[in-house]
């Protein structure tokens, strides 16, 4: 199984398989082709308030961590997110797409491994 992640400023590479936005706002400054979408998720996306509460402030991203994939876990939309990654994963790499500056701390990291840990 290959998820990977990557900001989606980057520039879109034919390695990057199926690529899904994860963010619930659509990052500034990008448009529709350049950021070359398979899906844009924002369902499964944390909520407006858990994002607003989290602010990117890594001090905060552990707690972002747990409320977020609680909200995960309860969200009717995680499952048929769940099966279309499945389906592209049998094809070849997904790559999860997030406009955070922080490579490290942010709802795509967290996204991939509750992935991770479902379909291994």
């Amino acid at each position: 199984m290959d998820i990977q992640l990557k900001r989606v400023y980057e520039m879109p590479e034919e390695s990057d398989g199926f690529r899904i936005l994860t963010d619930r706002l659509w990052p500034r400054g990008m448009s529709k082709e350049k950021a070359a979408l398979g899906i844009w998720a924002k369902d499964v996306a944390p909520s407006p308030e858990l994002r607003k509460w989290f602010g990117h402030d890594p001090a905060k991203y552990e707690e972002f961590r747990k409320r977020y994939r609680k909200e995960l876990e309860e969200n009717p939309a995680a499952e048929n997110f769940i099966s279309l990654v499945k389906k592209e994963l049998e094809k070849g790499r997904v790559t999860l797409l997030y406009g955070a500056r922080d490579a490290e701390h942010n709802q795509a990291v967290v996204l991939k491994d509750f992935l991770n840990e479902i379909l291994l």
